[in-house]
């Protein structure tokens, strides 16, 4: 006999969302010192973009951010307890783009002296979750992989074993290590409408130098502009910039009189075309048994380096306000957010709090314990470079320089910490021991 109660299977539910958290003129620019003044326009707007996720018991969101880096702590855990409070979202996971036309952006700020379009956007970006965790629709999703090469290995080991830096390299001179692979996630509802197609890669987004005074969110917006426009039913384009703490763009730095304004188009519409073959040959499914599950979990390293002689060296340097920020960020034990997270058991992400060397990336992906593995940096906090061991021994820029502050090893043991929670997540490793 059929029981007279309906059973009510979970079902995967998604939303996208995006706001404009553009500042006003003036602000500061993330990213060169040798800027001369603060943003004199808009190139194009700086976005956040939401996806909530949910699972009929957890409820998460995804921010990713036309940032250099993503907000201070203060500003995130704000938005966590309102969403968590107004929205019934769990957790929310901040991942910057890392564009150098962006805003400054801190941990703190001088005298609590918090700027005002920061306010505005935390604002912007909480009702924009709780926008879209109020239209949740059941979902689909699937991924899928494709390879481009827009960049390229900045950091040049010479034959006798020391560092040269190759900033630039428009005749593309293969250099390695290199992450080709363009990682897609997409989400659909029910009927195959995209909702959110979000494009995984590693490369720094600094086709634009230190002359650009305009807000940027340089390749990665193009990038989503072309996905976007490819689509009838235009979905919202996320990026998930990976491990480009080595890697830059072919075209680094171009100064505006030489094109840049085109090359940075054409760079973004690279990748963007990558993104949307990939993205249409994925057949996105609804996971019999959905389930997210997440962490985000502290870790604490030393400082690579004595405080005070990092200051005597960078007060020779810059100008008094760049002093404070090093002096602010030069704090011991650094507290290293790492993020896990696991969509149905088969699709997962880590994140790491800064700019990782591109050998974290392929790392993660080869020793996942799922297939579908994509990693992020800038994510959930901003502690600057992680360098591999062996890149810390060679030297070079974010290898042994005053922009590393983690010690060494730091970057091994955060991969290591998300692979062990992963298996942890999937039951293969029990929180109690065998009888």
């Amino acid at each position: 006999m059929l029981s007279a109660e309906v059973s009510l299977a979970a079902e995967l539910k998604a939303a996208a969302a995006r706001t404009d958290i553009t500042p006003p003129l003036k602000q500061a620019m993330w990213g060169y010192s040798d800027r001369k003044s603060g943003a004199t326009g808009v190139l194009d707007p700086l976005f956040a973009r939401i996806l909530v996720l949910d699972d009929g018991s957890n409820r998460i969101a995804l921010v990713t951010l036309d940032l250099g880096r993503s907000f201070g702590p203060p500003f995130m855990d704000s938005v966590r307890q309102r969403v968590k409070n107004s929205a019934g979202v769990q957790q929310v996971f901040f991942l910057a783009s890392h564009t150098h036309s962006g805003p400054v952006i801190d941990d703190s700020y001088p005298e609590g002296k918090i700027p005002p379009w920061e306010t505005e956007a935390k604002d912007k970006i909480t009702k924009a979750i709780e926008e879209a965790g109020g239209r949740l629709v059941a979902a689909r999703i699937g991924t899928g992989y494709g390879e481009t090469f827009i960049g390229h290995n900045r950091r040049y080991v010479q034959a006798d074993g020391t560092v040269k830096m190759l900033w630039r390299n428009a005749t593309k001179i293969p250099t390695s290590p290199v992450d080709p692979t363009v990682g897609i996630i997409r989400v659909d509802d029910t009927s195959g409408k995209p909702l959110a197609i979000l494009v995984n890669y590693s490369c720094h987004p600094v086709v634009f130098g230190p002359d650009n005074l305009r807000y940027s969110a340089d390749y990665p917006g193009a990038m989503a502009r072309h996905v976007e426009e490819n689509f009838d039913k235009s979905p919202i384009c996320f990026f998930l910039q990976a491990a480009p703490g080595d890697i830059n763009p072919y075209f680094d730095k171009t100064p505006l009189n030489e094109d840049a304004d085109r090359l940075m188009k054409e760079t973004g519409e690279q990748l963007g075309h990558e993104a949307v073959r990939v993205a249409r040959s994925i057949t996105t499914q609804s996971p019999e048994k959905p389930s997210l599950k997440y962490s985000l979990d502290m870790m604490n390293f030393e400082l690579r380096w004595d405080a005070e002689k990092v200051m005597a060296i960078v007060e020779k340097r810059v100008d008094a306000t760049t002093a404070g920020y090093y002096r602010r960020s030069l704090v011991s034990p650094i507290p290293c957010p790492v993020m896990t997270l696991l969509i149905n058991d088969e699709i997962a992400l880590m994140g790491m709090p800064g700019e990782p060397f591109v050998d974290f990336a392929m790392n993660f992906r080869a020793r996942s314990p799922v297939a579908e593995a994509f990693f992020v940096g800038y994510a959930n906090g901003y502690y600057a470079y992680f360098p591999t061991i062996k890149a810390a021994v060679e030297g070079g820029y974010g290898a042994n320089s005053l922009t590393t502050r983690t010690e060494v090893g730091a970057g091994e043991a955060m991969v290591d910490h998300a692979i062990v929670k992963l298996y942890q997540m999937l039951g293969k490793l029990k929180p109690v021991p065998s009888p």
